[in-house]
């Protein structure tokens, strides 16, 4: 805390003055709705009441002009010190030497023009209703340039109050995070799909390769994990008879922090019975298109130095066929040795120990393939090994009916014909347990009630994971995930 702030701290209550009053202080207006409605003269604004950060503070004599933050942006206001004529001390002391920018405060008054022309609030009254007891990181202002005081990215990141006070515009990106939300919402809900809520504690993690983490429930005496994916309980859903099913899932995965990753983060899940992979591509289509249009008002974006255009229909390739075009092989029938050859001679890095050949494959797809498709592009039919949810394809031995979408080099959804033979998934998830015997800790684990689940009977399925942070990264234009993370993890603050 300032030590001159917490000083003028004890003047205020030695005043009489309350700096956490009790009292309610009731608004009926915003800066945004007087800027916007003011000069059409549609609303009354011969009374307003309005709260709000002291932004700027210009003392001038006997009149003032000050700004005030409130959630929709700044108002200037106006004091003047004969409106204070039955209390002076309140214009000449509190106002003048006591309050602090940071400050929160109510103001009631009128609305005017001023000469040059701006709209602002003419206060008669004012009250505190918290004081702010460290300076503000406020920008400076010279004749050349304006110098912003809070621009360090972690610091940023770490106090994210003090973040959204300063930049207006980082408001925005969680405004829009929302709306982004809502328009997938209500897209799933017109095509009559029930939002469900599955468990986030599970005795048994699935759906994805990641190392979870772990908790202990002190009344069962049994070790839990926070869940890497939801998919096998929706599965479950329409195990029971739901046609349609889909859930906003806050999932968590034990790895590193990059750009693209944060250990916590939050998919929309969908599962559809009596469809596949080709129809769902058709349907991904369609909600992006469609939720980018209401969200921006166009269909194409604006990300970094490209330009994406979200207009349905996405381009689309195979796996295999695409790594051929840039490698110039046929990967599947390369040895070992000479994937390893591959890996020197594009400077690509190994995967970690333990892996198989498939591994080797699959980190020069990662490495080599998705960052040169930067419009929307459906990469289809992946390998069945790296699959084992997945329904082995129709037609092509070797490989499943999964797409991801991929967009600005980066997978935005994931998606498969989900494999309803509970036999074949049994082989599947016992292949995963012999990795996970062998040291690979991103195997997925046996889960026999799944399996029973499956054993009921599950009709043919199509199901999709979309990603919320990464589609808001590229509605706004965010270099990094945790620009769209409220409070992204970060290392602990030394």
């Amino acid at each position: 805390m300032d030590a001159i702030r917490q000083a003028k701290l004890q003047e205020l209550r030695r005043l009489g003055i309350d700096p956490f009053p009790t009292e309610p202080f009731s608004i009926n207006t915003t800066a945004a709705e007087i800027l916007r409605y003011y000069p059409q003269q549609k609303l009354d604004f011969k009374s307003v009441r309005l709260a709000g950060r002291l932004w700027r503070k210009r003392l001038m004599g006997k009149a003032s002009f000050a700004v005030l933050r409130d959630e929709t942006g700044d108002i200037q206001l106006y004091f003047q010190r004969d409106d204070f004529s039955e209390n002076p001390e309140l214009y000449d002391v509190v106002f003048k030497k006591l309050v602090d920018l940071g400050d929160i405060l109510g103001v009631e008054g009128f609305v005017f023009t001023t000469k040059t022309g701006e709209i602002t609030v003419h206060v008669q009254r004012f009250r505190f209703l918290a004081k702010c007891l460290h300076p503000l990181p406020v920008e400076k202002e010279t004749e050349e340039k304006v110098y912003a005081a809070f621009t360090d990215p972690e610091l940023r990141y770490r106090m994210r109050y003090v973040d959204l006070m300063v930049h207006l515009n980082v408001r925005e990106i969680f405004r829009r995070r929302t709306a982004i939300v809502q328009a997938i919402r209500d897209f799933f809900n017109q095509k009559g799909y029930l939002e469900v809520e599955t468990p986030i504690l599970q005795p048994i993690y699935g759906g994805a390769f990641a190392r979870p983490f772990t908790t202990h429930h002190n009344a069962l005496d049994m070790q839990l994990y926070l869940r890497i994916s939801n998919e096998l309980y929706l599965k479950r859903l329409i195990i029971g008879g739901f046609t349609g099913v889909y859930e906003f899932s806050k999932d968590f995965r034990n790895e590193g922090i990059d750009r693209y990753h944060n250990p916590e983060f939050t998919q929309v899940e969908l599962y559809v019975a009596y469809q596949d992979y080709f129809w769902m591509m058709t349907l991904v289509e369609e909600l992006l298109e469609t939720v980018v249009q209401r969200v921006l008002g166009t269909p194409v974006v604006r990300y970094g130095e490209y330009e994406i255009d979200f207009s349905a229909p996405y381009k689309r390739v195979k796996y295999y066929e695409a790594l051929e075009e840039v490698v110039g092989k046929d990967v599947r029938t390369l040895s070992e040795e000479e994937l390893m050859k591959l890996f020197q001679a594009y400077e690509v890095s190994l995967p970690e120990p333990p892996y198989e050949r498939i591994d080797l494959i699959a980190r020069l797809f990662d490495k080599l393939v998705e960052p040169r498709f930067i419009q929307p592009t459906f990469v289809l039919d992946y390998p069945i090994e790296v699959s084992p949810l997945a329904k082995a394809h129709r037609s092509t031995p070797g490989v499943v009916e999964r797409f991801e979408l991929i967009v600005a080099g980066k997978e935005l959804a994931n998606a498969y014909s989900e494999l309803n033979d509970p036999i074949d998934q049994r082989q599947r998830l016992e292949k995963q347990a012999q990795l996970r015997a062998a040291g690979g800790e991103e195997a997925m684990p046996m889960d026999e009630d799944f399996l029973r689940a499956l054993e009921y009977g599950m009709p043919p399925t199509a199901g999709l994971g979309l990603g919320i942070d990464r589609l808001t990264m590229l509605l706004c234009n965010a270099p990094s995930i945790q620009e769209v993370l409220l409070f992204p993890l970060l290392r602990p603050e030394r």
